[in-house]
């Protein structure tokens, strides 16, 4: 590193050590102080040290007093600096010489001398400026011990003078000082009184009352507040300033109540004529951040020496000479000598010539500025084979210089082995898949987001027929059926989303015209996505042919349950007509009324039945209702808890905030109610039976694994019972029609399909969890309704009287003669008058007639128009026109969910005359 000067008859390089920096000189050297190697070692020495010190110093030497200087003081040189080097010190500052001359004096003499906040004017560059320094004077002694020169630390501290604002005396300038850095307080010890007088800052320090300290106090009160192992050096450096008069300077611990504090105290005793100590002024600076910086570096080089030290890799810093300057533990290991031969050696002295040749470019580069890496035999001191990743970093000075390089070499034998092993595994396992890519029956590629496929395996063309040029020459959709580029274009955005696709199923076009049915999965990756289709026609025409035999069993045992209970409900019927029959013409009718309720008690479990089936098909005609699942419940109880024996507990346990639903609320409470008689045979020996309510979200990873179910938010009615239970083939079967676990001719079968055909006709949802001899759980869900509950119905009742008051008129359109006679006769009987027509088209010639007809009764399935067409037809010239439907079978399009238009109203094949009756004097009254 250049010091002092960039004159080229002098050049300080740093290749030292212990001996400091050997200094090549030419012309000045010689005439000076003579050859290097005759230069005293305490010069090279302390040329060493002041060299590596990062603060401004100078070192005067000999009787000439020849300068030498370090970088940091070019700053204090000014324009100075180019004739510096080797000039005898007072000419160098002669202009300065009256201030500093008396002082350079006493530190020949060999005293420390310590100046603070001296005030120079100085001529740096050119012009004069008001400057004020802090110096430190030390005496420097050659070989002999005799005083050979002098070495100054200096500090510029003008820019803390100027921001002091009072400079009217000294003790100001120190009081602001103190507040604005890092002072404390001063004091003054009048040694014959033994009185110390001082500022309530330094007396707090100190524990000592602070108006004690401005009236004075003994030095042994302030002995006190510092640390028993600091006070004997700090009064023994006491005691050597008062035998001689000279300056003291010590740092030691203050003794505080929340720890401790460093100090720095100065200060000077001034000795009388007869030497005798008089007055001992100073001041006391705090250095607790200081020092903890300072601890702070040296725990943290400790530190950085220890992790060095433990890791096994090598760390080092090279200097330009290519000597060690810095090396970890791990080099004792590396080169099998200890630490102590490596640092200060030279690389050349640690590997031999071939070693050294193989590295030498690499240590160019380096010193030159670049970050070097490479890998490297490096043998093992046993003999083994090793490895070595070497990285050599530089390192730049202040200047922006090289000034040397960090060395980081790491064994990566072991790493290398295992990436060699990783790379045959790869070369093998890529040849397996070149050979699963040649020989699979799968269409494996990779196609970009463009819309165009990249790569094909030869299956896509024994598969499809078409050329891989083919394939990639146009966009891959023109090969896929148009009925599917929708849902194709959905799953390429999913692609591009970076969501990977499982499973999608499309339609693609052979060479020869065939349609292929293909199940792909894709994963993507950037602008392209890997794909595997698998060719699955005659899985799903297989598939298609199970469901086909699975649909023609069901439908076999739909059948033949069917017959089975028609015919059992047909044989009551007939069997109680035919008695009837007979009794008449034997003229014995006291048990008439007996055979026919019994006919009418088969004729309505019948028709219970037909409402199972349709229910279980879906096809059963609902009234949705906005309806309170809670209340709905809590209206049931009393009939529940007289439906279950004494021996089953009832819990009903309803949410609160539970949302509204639309759906049929007798269906829903046909549903609670067979799922209690479920739920009570299951437990012939008693339990418990739990009814909740919760509101729910079912989202979409729900409705992946139940792809029937919408997403979105449900109430949930939950039935629980503790009874038998249900093995998981039983449960995967409780839905089916007609499928039961009880007893020939105890179940109809239909219970739980009714309810699952309810939720799925109400856009909801059911759901079985049961275990056997842990009970079952049935959930139902049913979608939220936003709006609000409908009002109760205060309509009329049976009891009320239904007969006509006005002479009303009422249009029956009804294909079944005998159903129409009925209607008619029981319109004739409550008073009606009654117009008849036996298909669509003849009732919308009377609609359109000028006849009087306050209600149309109308069934659904008319021949020529339906019942919803006539209805349709009759209020275009009928605006309002009143309509009773009425149908043993209806579309949920046309009934359910809400079809009915306003003055239209429905009921249901078969129904007892009264039920009639009373709708048709509700419809007519509005």
């Amino acid at each position: 590193m250049t010091i002092g000067i960039e004159d080229p008859k002098f050049r300080f390089l740093a290749e030292g050590g212990e001996t400091g920096r050997e200094i090549l000189m030419k012309d000045w050297s010689g005439s000076v102080l003579g050859p290097l190697a005759e230069w005293p070692v305490a010069l090279r020495t302390t040329l060493a040290t002041m060299l590596a010190c990062p603060v401004p110093m100078f070192l005067a030497w000999g009787p000439d007093l020849v300068s030498f200087f370090n970088d940091a003081y070019r700053e204090v040189l000014g324009d100075r600096v180019s004739r510096a080097l080797g000039v005898r010190f007072p000419e160098l500052w002669a202009d300065l010489w009256p201030e500093i001359g008396p002082l350079c004096a006493r530190a020949l003499a060999g005293e420390g001398v310590s100046v603070r906040d001296l005030p120079l004017t100085m001529h740096r560059r050119g012009q004069p400026e008001r400057t004020w320094w802090t110096f430190s004077y030390s005496p420097v002694h050659d070989d002999d011990g005799a005083v050979a020169g002098m070495i100054c630390i200096t500090r510029e501290t003008t820019a803390q003078i100027l921001a002091e604002k009072d400079r009217e005396d000294s003790r100001s300038r120190l009081d602001l000082a103190l507040s604005a850095g890092d002072g404390i307080g001063t004091w003054d010890w009048d040694v014959a009184a033994d009185r110390v007088t001082a500022d309530a800052r330094f007396a707090r320090l100190y524990g000592v009352d602070p108006d004690r300290a401005v009236a004075g106090a003994p030095i042994a009160e302030f002995f006190g507040g510092i640390h028993p192992d600091d006070l004997p050096a700090v009064q023994e450096r006491i005691a050597a300033a008062m035998r001689t008069g000279g300056d003291f300077a010590a740092e030691y611990r203050l003794v505080q109540p929340d720890g401790v504090r460093w100090v720095a105290a100065q200060g000077q005793c001034v000795l009388d004529a007869d030497g005798r100590s008089v007055q001992f002024p100073g001041v006391t600076f705090d250095i607790t951040e200081r020092r903890d910086a300072e601890d702070a570096v040296r725990a943290a080089a400790r530190e950085l020496r220890l992790v060095a030290d433990a890791l096994p890799s090598l760390i080092a810093f090279i200097d330009p000479t290519l000597t060690y300057r810095f090396a970890n533990a791990a080099y004792e290991t590396w080169f099998s000598r200890p630490l102590s031969e490596v640092i200060g050696r030279t690389v050349r002295d640690l590997v031999d010539e071939d070693g050294f040749a193989r590295r030498e470019p690499a240590f160019a580069a380096a010193l030159g500025g670049e970050d070097v890496r490479f890998e490297m035999e490096w043998p093992h001191p046993d003999g083994r084979e090793r490895v070595a990743d070497i990285r050599y970093i530089p390192r730049r000075d202040g200047d922006g210089a090289v000034d040397g390089f960090y060395a980081f070499v790491q064994d990566i034998t072991d790493r290398t082995r295992i990436e060699a092993a990783l790379t045959r595994e790869v070369e093998s396992r890529t040849r397996e898949r070149n050979r699963l890519w040649e020989t699979t029956t799968d269409l494996m590629g990779t196609a970009g987001l463009d819309g165009y496929l990249k790569a094909v395996n030869p299956a896509w063309t024994r598969v499809l027929g078409w050329s891989r040029e083919e394939l990639l020459g146009e966009p891959f959709a023109t090969i896929i059926d148009t009925a599917d580029h929708a849902e194709t274009a959905e799953v390429v955005a999913q692609l591009a989303r970076g969501e990977t696709v499982d499973g999608f199923v499309d339609h693609v076009i052979r060479k020869d015209g065939e349609r292929l049915t293909i199940s792909w999965n894709a994963v993507p990756e950037g602008d392209l996505f890997y794909i595997v289709g698998r060719d699955i026609t005659e899985q799903r025409a297989v598939e298609e042919l199970l469901r086909q035999a699975q649909k023609m069993e069901a439908v076999g045992q739909l059948t033949g349950g069917i017959a089975h209970d028609f015919n059992n409900l047909l044989t009551g019927i007939v069997g109680s007509l035919d008695l009837m029959q007979t009794r008449i013409k034997q003229g014995r009718t006291e048990q008439i009324e007996k055979y026919a309720t019994a006919a009418l008690s088969s004729a309505n479990r019948a028709a219970a039945l037909t409402h199972r089936l349709l229910a279980f098909a879906r096809r059963q005609p609902l009234e949705p209702k906005p309806t309170d699942a809670n209340g709905l419940i809590a209206g049931m109880e009393d009939m529940l808890r007289r439906t279950l024996t004494e021996q089953v507990n009832l819990e009903i346990v309803t949410a609160g905030g539970l949302w509204l639903t639309l759906c049929d609320p007798h269906q829903l409470e046909n549903a609670l109610l067979n799922l209690a008689i479920n739920a009570r045979d299951a437990m012939p020996d008693g339990g418990r039976l739990v009814i909740e309510t919760c509101n729910t979200h079912l989202d979409r990873a729900y409705a992946r694994l139940h792809p029937e179910v919408e997403p979105g938010q449900y109430i949930c009615v939950c039935v629980t019972d503790t009874g038998t239970g249900m093995s998981a083939d039983v449960a995967a079967k409780a839905f089916d029609p007609f499928f039961t676990t009880k007893p020939l001719g105890q179940g109809t079968g239909l219970g739980l399909s009714m309810i699952y055909g309810f939720a799925k006709q109400s856009e909801g949802h059911a759901k079985i969890y049961s275990e056997l001899g842990s009970g079952t759980t049935i959930k139902i869900y049913l979608p939220r309704y936003r709006g609000e509950a409908a009002a109760e119905g205060t309509g009329p009742g049976i009891a009320t009287a239904l007969r006509a008051e006005r002479g009303e008129t009422v249009l029956v359109v009804e294909d079944d003669p005998v159903v129409r006679d009925l209607i008619v006769e029981v319109l004739g009987e409550l008073g009606y008058h009654a117009l008849e027509a036996a298909d669509g088209p003849a009732g919308l010639r009377i609609a359109e007639s000028r006849a009087r007809i306050d209600l149309m009764v109308s069934d659904v399935g008319l021949p020529g128009l339906n019942g919803r067409q006539l209805a349709d037809r009759a209020r275009l010239v009928r605006p309002g026109l009143k309509i009773l439907f009425i149908t043993g079978y209806a579309e949920n399009a046309i009934f359910g969910n809400g079809g009915l238009d306003p003055g239209m109203q429905m009921i249901t094949k078969p129904f007892p005359v009264e039920v009639l009756a009373s709708r048709i004097r509700e419809i007519i009254e509005g």
